[in-house]
């Protein structure tokens, strides 16, 4: 019994300093949105001397804030609409038609998830300066796209669980290939879609690397483009810098906590099922 309670206590001890670690980066980036730069820098962990929101006025007053959240929230939307669309149907394809040939084309396309994105950085950029895609939220939305392979790979996983007896039915009834998706499938397997739906919203939304190399001008700036346009090159203002990063997390970040009960039983789901 002891032993028992020793070890509850040592675990509540591990699992507060591990929170603790955690949470200190976003105290740190809060509580210096309410300081002048002259306090960030004398104190950077420590409260402010008086609470002002100077700092989130002159972001709206300076930086196209509501833009960006449409820029992101366009390229967001259709990318993840696209990704889901192609990885389902994909995925359907594979699992309905257990043939040689649909083997190989699941063979290509978990090797394909496998290949680094930065490999193929340089020769996807020449390509999309031939096609006229750079700098475009479009081209964006195309590239976000290949983010398919990684829903397919987790659609597939959970479609193979599922009672094809009740396909088998719809089939002997005369329901079509495409009735028998979109009508029995889909509800199936809803479950994986908020999952991987609510997955590649987050990176698409927090992704910096292909906004960074894609997009130039600031019309078309994505929320977090316009919290690295805050870096100066020789000085950069740490409590607009701070103040861009908690506006870019809010949405996401509400997002997520309305959704994660989705993604932990969608898992879970396709865990047990079978």
């Amino acid at each position: 019994m002891k032993s028992s309670k020793a070890g509850r206590i040592a675990t509540s001890i591990v699992m507060l300093s591990v929170a603790c670690a955690v949470a200190l980066p976003f105290y740190y980036i809060i509580v210096n949105t309410f300081k002048n730069q002259q306090q960030t820098s004398e104190s950077p962990l420590g409260l402010p001397t008086s609470l002002t929101l100077s700092n989130y006025r002159n972001v709206f007053d300076t930086v196209p804030v509501w833009h960006s959240f449409a820029n992101t929230l366009y390229v967001t939307v259709l990318a993840v609409t696209v990704m889901l669309a192609v990885g389902t149907m994909a995925a359907y394809g594979v699992v309905m038609r257990r043939t040689r040939s649909s083997r190989r084309i699941h063979l290509v396309l978990v090797l394909a998830l496998a290949v680094p994105f930065q490999v193929i950085l340089v020769p996807l950029y020449q390509l999309f300066v031939k096609f006229h895609l750079v700098d475009s939220l479009n081209g964006l939305v195309v590239l976000y796209a290949s983010g398919s392979i990684f829903c397919y790979f987790l659609i597939q996983g959970y479609m193979s669980t599922l009672p094809f007896e009740i396909i088998e039915s719809a089939r002997v009834d005369g329901c079509s290939p495409f009735g028998t998706f979109w009508r029995i499938v889909v509800p199936l397997i809803r479950p994986i879609l908020v999952t991987v739906g609510v997955l590649q919203t987050m990176w698409v939304w927090n992704d910096f690397l292909i906004a960074n190399t894609f997009l130039v001008s600031p019309n078309n700036y994505t929320i977090v483009m316009q919290v690295y346009s805050t870096v100066g090159q020789f000085e950069t203002d740490w409590p607009a810098f701070m103040t861009m990063t908690v506006l870019s997390l809010i949405p996401i970040t509400i997002f997520f906590i309305v959704m994660q009960r989705q993604i932990v039983s969608g898992l879970v789901a396709g865990a047990v099922k079978g």
